[in-house]
């Protein structure tokens, strides 16, 4: 009972849309800036880098903070971790605040990473976004950056991760949280797939013509 209850609270975190109230009392609509996202980025590009950079530091927070605040608990170790560091993902992509259209869990999921890994893996995830975003560059060119890069490099670096928890014999609670994580990124950026593929397909057209 406790586990659960403890489950829906680490929800309920996650789903407190900092970034998107912070817009709002500014008299910035989040969802009509760029993808729409209600998200840190879109709101230091609608606001500026001072109420990005609070908005960043929210969401990372209500990732950290309750499963920091649980660490000591009997039911957040083994299996039951599982639950408890995957509901403030889930509450931020799903928020109820936001009719579950919620943002896309970057700033929460690194909150999340830092409290049960002791920062580690959340350093180990922004080291392979920083390489893959390296790699994306170089492989541009000259050519502008696309939106949906950056969601594939978030998915992309999400599936890396697993390598590192995997060389670092992480036990299986952490590769469980992992697999809710990635899940759930998979589909919060479903678009930018569905977008680059379909720049694919008629790339590969245009060059069969």
């Amino acid at each position: 009972m406790l586990l659960l209850l403890w489950t829906a609270a680490a929800f309920l975190s996650g789903s407190l849309m900092f970034s998107y109230w912070l817009g709002r009392a500014v008299n910035r609509n989040l969802s009509s800036v760029g993808d729409g996202n209600p998200g840190a980025l879109n709101l230091w590009k609608a606001a500026g880098f001072r109420l990005g950079l609070a908005g960043i530091a929210l969401d990372f927070l209500k990732g950290y903070l309750p499963l920091l605040w649980l660490s000591g608990a009997d039911y957040a170790h083994g299996y039951g971790l599982v639950p408890l560091a995957v509901a403030p993902i889930a509450g931020h992509a799903f928020s109820p605040f936001l009719r579950g259209r919620g943002g896309k869990a970057i700033a929460v999921s690194f909150g999340v990473w830092s409290a049960i890994t002791g920062f580690e893996a959340a350093l180990a995830y922004a080291a392979i976004l920083a390489l893959l975003k390296v790699i994306g560059r170089t492989l541009r060119a000259n050519k502008p950056k696309s939106a949906e890069s950056d969601g594939l490099q978030v998915v992309i670096g999400m599936a890396l991760l697993l390598v590192f928890l995997w060389a670092g014999k992480y036990e299986a609670a952490i590769l469980g949280v992992w697999l809710g994580n990635f899940l759930i990124l998979v589909y919060k950026h479903r678009k930018d797939w569905a977008s680059w593929w379909g720049k694919r397909k008629i790339g590969e057209a245009d060059a069969d013509n």
